[in-house]
């Protein structure tokens, strides 16, 4: 996006997660006070409309589609959250207090990228190791060496599905320092080629964002299992819908509902059982946050995190 390689128009203010203090509320906030340390959810969300209420945040019918921080013009003009103040609309609805004991640095990503890997497998893979099919897991990442986007949602996916009880967690992924990262957090790690011999799994997530990708997720998927794709920029994808059908797979493609899932990843990180800061490659003071950003879009990090 930074680099304007994205159909996401530019200019756009960098940063759409953040931990921040409150500094100060409206004459409408009742639940948030100055001082408190709060996640701020990449989407906007009313909290009350009939979408907000049945967990469907990221289709909040209050503010128009698509509103979210530091996405530019194609989110709305609702700022970026690397800046020294960031206003929040709905703040009683918006604001998930951090629990105590949890590093800000720790959370930052809680409000998109952690509970984008969480939602492809907590909907899923309890029910499907309770069904008795195997505890394997796989997420399928860049195809190609020279790919756009960060490694950060799928390695959050991994973790969270260790985090939930799957024994085996294989990432595909064709980026030398990726499949390097991931065997770093405990995971097995393989390049495309590679998982050409890779036994399908119950549970399969595409976090490719390419039709290469999303075709060799529904490969690896196992008969009765679960493809959970975060979609891609391209207009269209051909997908194998004879052998899905004959395997009788699933295929989910869909966006993230952050504000609804974040209580129960700030569960799991309060609890120990996941550790976002173990994908975090880069922490930087503010103050140099060109520079650090800089780095990320034109290196080799995965997750670059900036804090006052």
């Amino acid at each position: 996006m930074g680099l304007g390689a994205t159909p996401f128009l530019t200019p756009l203010h960098f940063g759409h997660e953040c931990v921040a203090e409150v500094l100060a509320v409206g004459s409408e906030v009742a639940e948030c006070r100055p001082g408190q340390r709060v996640v701020v959810p990449f989407q906007i969300s009313c909290g009350a409309c009939a979408a907000c209420s049945a967990g469907r945040t990221g289709n909040c019918e209050t503010v128009p589609p698509l509103s979210m921080y530091g996405f530019g013009i194609a989110g709305g003009h609702w700022g970026g959250a690397v800046a020294d103040e960031l206003a929040v609309p709905y703040a009683d609805g918006m604001l998930v207090p951090l629990p105590p004991g949890i590093e800000p640095a720790t959370a930052a990503s809680v409000a998109d990228n952690v509970p984008d890997g969480y939602r492809h497998v907590a909907p899923h893979l309890p029910a499907l190791l309770a069904a008795g099919h195997p505890a394997r897991m796989i997420v399928v990442g860049a195809q190609s060496r020279r790919h756009l986007f960060t490694a950060s949602v799928g390695l959050y996916a991994g973790l969270a599905a260790r985090a939930l009880g799957a024994s085996e967690v294989t990432i595909v992924d064709a980026r030398t320092e990726v499949r390097a990262q991931a065997e770093g957090l405990g995971l097995a790690a393989l390049t495309p080629k590679q998982a050409r011999g890779l036994a399908p799994a119950p549970l399969v997530a595409d976090v490719s964002a390419s039709p290469a990708g999303i075709r060799r997720a529904l490969e690896l998927t196992a008969p009765d299992g679960i493809c959970s794709s975060a979609g891609s920029l391209h207009a269209l994808s051909r997908i194998p819908t004879a052998s899905m059908f004959g395997r009788n797979a699933t295929l989910i493609v869909a966006r993230s509902h952050a504000r609804a899932l974040i209580p129960a990843v700030l569960a799991l990180i309060a609890d120990g059982k996941l550790e976002p800061e173990r994908v975090t490659t880069v922490l930087a003071p503010m103050d140099d946050a060109a520079a650090a950003l800089n780095d990320h879009l034109r290196g080799g990090s995965t997750k670059t995190i900036v804090a006052v």
